[in-house]
């Protein structure tokens, strides 16, 4: 599988990814943990509405998914490689053990949380965050360079 069988495959892969995308975030909101009063803090500040609701599961390498069309998709595209720190799926975070409560990524993290309720779940978040990242690139997606401003600007705002 390359990259132009992925994006043809994609109206076929999605509900697939969304199923794996659920099944995880219901682990991270079962096992997780809440997040600290400075991460509600962080979280409401980069438009989180409900911040109570979301859980951070440290994991030793972010998962991948097992069903042999998804797993190759992602293979095809470098999406959740090792190098992947955190993953955000609904209001479940998944924090690499390495990195767990890096502020930076935490809230990077918390503005993908903030894109989910505003595109009103899993899937429609999904079918817009995958299409971009295999349109124009990972680092290059609308949504990824809007966490990236969005949590730059509350880190490190300008005097």
């Amino acid at each position: 599988m390359n990259r132009d069988s992925v994006i043809a495959q994609f109206p076929a892969l999605l509900p697939l990814a969304a199923r794996w995308a659920a099944a995880e975030e219901r682990r991270i909101l079962e096992q997780g943990v809440p997040l600290m009063p400075s991460e509600i803090e962080d979280a409401r500040a980069v438009g989180v509405r409900n911040p109570a609701a979301v859980r951070l599961l440290p994991v030793k390498a972010i998962p991948r998914p097992e069903e042999p069309p998804l797993r190759a998709a992602c293979d095809a595209t470098d999406f959740l490689t090792s190098e992947t720190r955190g993953l955000t799926l609904g209001y479940g975070i998944f924090v690499r053990e390495d990195c767990w409560r890096e502020r930076p990524l935490i809230v990077h993290e918390l503005v993908h949380v903030a894109q989910y309720e505003r595109f009103g779940g899993i899937e429609p978040f999904l079918q817009q965050y995958l299409k971009e990242c295999l349109t124009v690139g990972y680092p290059q997606a609308p949504l990824e360079q809007e966490a990236i401003a969005v949590a730059a600007k509350w880190l490190f705002p300008r005097s």
